[in-house]
Parts: structure tokens; C-alpha cells; sequence
């Protein structure tokens, strides 16, 4: 399959949206993606996270930042030319590898995952960033869904920690509340998707998805990227992912030899 490219309509449907759909972006790579899965779940990494309160059905499984210890994920990023989407539709020279992310919603996992942006849970700020989230299998009711035009609000969301319901930092910060898109009326993208698909969205853009109540696995692997004005920036504590020990500081590029250039 030839690889994706993006048009100058799309890179601006992304700049006033936050999110586009990037048809077989992945498509080369499913089976790949899938082994690298099966691999993270068998052995989760220490990031792997808790998502089900005791009592809730199912199984959510949550971990990230193993590109360097699973190969196949490696190979599906650097193969795909998914840095080449990415600098199209951030409008940057440059790109760098934030992180990876697998996401897994056995059948009858009812939870949803909650609102919320990313951004204010890393430590990296700047207009040009990316996420990619790829299902590895076909979605319809459990499918990634976005609010358009989020990422440009003048505040950021408040980040929460999804199993407490608190808030993810102490003390009071100046952020906005978490809203309820539907209740509020505003305008949610999401799409049906086959595997290899990618929904692309800014780090700031509102997002979450339903539960997963039907009777098959959805595998979703996530990337997330970025361009050339992010930054390092300082948080009011340890970030998610924590990457202890980087010793960057305020205002600098994310370092290379943590975060490779992709192109």
C-alpha cells in the first residue's frame, strides 16, 4: 500500500478542527501492531496502569512507553510513515517520538474512558502536536470520539485521575472544568473505523470513548508526536508519563536520545 500523504485541505481541517481521520495510515502494520500487543500484555511494563474500580466488568488494559523494548511497535513507527503524516499535518520541519500507548477494551469492559485532554498531564508544550490512535480492530460503538475545535480553547482542561476522581496535580491550578460535551451540545468527531486507521488529534483537543459492549476485543495503539516548537515545560508535579531522571529543563527541546527524531 502507498503511503499516506497529506494535502494542504486536511492540514487545515486539522489546524481549525485538532482531529481528521487518516485513512490505512497503519494498514501495513496491523498484524504487526497486534503481535507487539499481545507481547505488552503478556509482560506489562511498571507504567501499567489501574482503570477498573473492584466490582466493574471487564478488562481494560492500559500501559505505555515500550517502543524501545518491543520491536514490532518500533518497526510499524519507523515504517509506516507516520512522522511524514505528522509533520504535514502539524506544518513542522521536524518531528520527534513523544511516546506510545496500547489500549485494550475486552468485550463487556462497560467503562468508558472519561473526557479529557492530554496535554496537561505531559510535560511538553506547543502548537505542533500529534496523537494517532490506531484500532487493530474494526470499531463502531467503541471508536475514539473528539470534540472539534477543543484543542484552541484559551484554557486547559483539568487532568483528573480517572480512578480517585480527583484532581491530577495538588493544589489549585487555572484550569477549566471538565465539560460534559454531549449535555453541552458541542460538536463530537468520531468516525467508524477499520484496523489501521488512525484518528489524529492535538494534544489539547477534548477527547474520550464509550465502552466497549459488544463482543469483541478492541486493540488500539496510540503514538503521540511532536514538532518543531515543543518544549519542555514544568508541571505542578510528576507528569504522566513520569520519564524520572530526564534532567531537561525549562524551555528546552525534548531530549534527542529519549525522544529520537523520526525525520
Amino acid at each position: 500500500m502507498a503511503k499516506v500523504t497529506i494535502s494542504q485541505a486536511m492540514a487545515g481541517d486539522y489546524a481549525r478542527d485538532g482531529v481528521v481521520l487518516v485513512k490505512g495510515l497503519f494498514a501495513d502494520w496491523v498484524e504487526e501492531l497486534r503481535a507487539g500487543v499481545e507481547k505488552n500484555m503478556a509482560e506489562p511494563s511498571p507504567q501499567v496502569m489501574a482503570t477498573l474500580k473492584p466490582g466493574e466488568k471487564g478488562r481494560f488494559f492500559d500501559d505505555y512507553c515500550n517502543w524501545t523494548r518491543i520491536p514490532e511497535f518500533e518497526r510499524a513507527i519507523r515504517g509506516s510513515g507516520v512522522a511524514e503524516v505528522a509533520a504535514g499535518l502539524m506544518g513542522s520541519e521536524r518531528v520527534q517520538l513523544f511516546h506510545d500507548h496500547v489500549l485494550v477494551k475486552e468485550p463487556g469492559t462497560n467503562k468508558p474512558t472519561p473526557w479529557h485532554t492530554d496535554g496537561p498531564y505531559y510535560f511538553v508544550e506547543g502548537r505542533q502536536t500529534v496523537s494517532f490512535w490506531v484500532p487493530l480492530d474494526p470499531v463502531k460503538e467503541a471508536s475514539l470520539r473528539c470534540v472539534a475545535g477543543s484543542h484552541l480553547w484559551p484554557k486547559d482542561v483539568l487532568p483528573t485521575r480517572w480512578m480517585a476522581e480527583t484532581n491530577f496535580y495538588p493544589g489549585d491550578h487555572d484550569y477549566m472544568p471538565v465539560p460534559d460535551p454531549e449535555a453541552e451540545g458541542m460538536e463530537i468527531r468520531e468516525w467508524e473505523m477499520e484496523p489501521g486507521d488512525a484518528v489524529a488529534f492535538h494534544y489539547r483537543t477534548l477527547h474520550g470513548t464509550r465502552g466497549n459492549t459488544t463482543t469483541a476485543r478492541r486493540r488500539a495503539f496510540s503514538l503521540r508526536l511532536v514538532g518543531d516548537d515543543a518544549r519542555y515545560v514544568e508541571r505542578p508535579g510528576p507528569t504522566s508519563p513520569p520519564f524520572p531522571g530526564h534532567g531537561m529543563q525549562a524551555g528546552q527541546r525534548l531530549r534527542e536520545d529519549w525522544f529520537p527524531f523520526l525525520c
